[in-house]
């Protein structure tokens, strides 16, 4: 009864959103861009973050742009130099770092990247010659023990990897790495590597989420739906430097009321198609072809977290990340 208590002793009790401490995020997980501000604005942003309005002053600044930008750099080397020692993958530190990392589960929509990836990796396959924006996609993240969907998510994620990574077709134009042991101390080393956040979960699904705020800190742009946290870092630095995308709340509302039918998209968009199809078939898992069947299944059949009707603004969206990123 925190009621009663309040009434006794209000003074006790003081409400906070969920947030997170640049000393953590910033000074210790990425020094190199900590240091570029401090050199522009003083030390006092460490202490109250709203200082950092002060850097737009340099937003034409070359010289600190060129500074932000090899900072951003040389975290990407080191990650993925940390890549090949601790995973053997040869990633190109020069490709987009376009990185999802968060629990395993189906209304944070991991599937929607998968289906990014296999999109990507259908259209080099087709158009070879054509010049494509390199990606490294990473996923990571923890699955709770009981819950079946999300290690199936984390078996797909390493099966489209096995294909698309090993594929002499792609070489280092995409890869998908699944980032084992997702934690804090794997977090520290990501996130400053980042050019891209993925945060796109269905909308009204997420309370808050912190990880986007740390990716934002550290330079990456968000690719969102207008979810969780997103909502106020889209009031705050204006929805103008965010992807946003996708259905809102009053959508997802309303697409509820009318009954979400999946078919109608598998039906309609043919690179949705296809990429399912190939779930279906067995593509990515040659030696077990119905080892996804329980994915596609609840795709299209049980969805509550309605992947299609998000999926052709989000591709649309990403490619406008590959045209800004270029």
């Amino acid at each position: 009864r925190f009621k009663d208590f309040y009434e006794l002793e209000p003074h006790k009790f003081q409400n906070k959103t969920n947030g997170i401490t640049p000393r953590r995020w910033l000074l210790l997980c990425n020094p190199g861009l900590a240091e570029v501000i401090a050199q522009r604005i003083g030390e006092e942003f460490v202490a109250d973050l709203d200082q950092l309005q002060r850097l737009r002053g340099f937003v034409d600044d070359e010289s600190f742009i060129r500074d932000v930008a090899k900072v951003k750099q040389e975290n990407k080397a080191k990650f993925a130099a940390f890549l090949e020692r601790e995973y053997g993958v040869q990633v190109n530190p020069a490709s987009l770092f376009d990185i999802q990392v968060k629990r395993i589960h189906e209304y944070k929509r991991q599937l929607l990247n998968c289906l990014h990836v296999i999109t990507l990796y259908n259209r080099i396959k087709k158009e070879p010659n054509k010049p494509f924006v390199p990606r490294t996609v990473m996923i990571g993240g923890k699955a709770a023990p009981g819950y079946h969907m999300a290690k199936m998510i984390i078996k797909l994620v390493t099966s489209i990897g096995d294909v698309v990574n090993r594929d002499p077709a792609v070489g280092d134009r995409l890869k998908l790495i699944f980032l084992e042991n997702y934690r804090v101390s794997l977090a520290e080393k990501v996130i400053p590597a980042a050019d891209l956040s993925e945060q796109i979960s269905t909308a009204g699904t997420e309370a808050s989420g912190t990880g986007n705020m740390k990716f934002m800190l550290n330079g990456a742009l968000t690719i969102g739906t207008m979810d969780g946290a997103n909502v106020e870092m889209a009031e705050e630095a204006g929805e103008e430097n965010l992807f946003i995308f996708g259905m809102r709340v009053p959508d997802v509302e309303a697409l509820d009321r009318r009954g979400y039918c999946a078919r109608e998209f598998y039906e309609r968009l043919p690179e949705l198609r296809e990429a399912v199809d190939q779930l279906s078939s067995g593509f990515f898992s040659p030696h077990q072809p119905d080892l996804f069947r329980d994915i596609v299944n609840m795709l299209l059949n049980h969805d509550r977290f309605k992947v299609f009707a998000d999926y052709e603004d989000y591709i649309k969206c990403q490619e406008k990340v590959s045209a800004l990123y270029k």
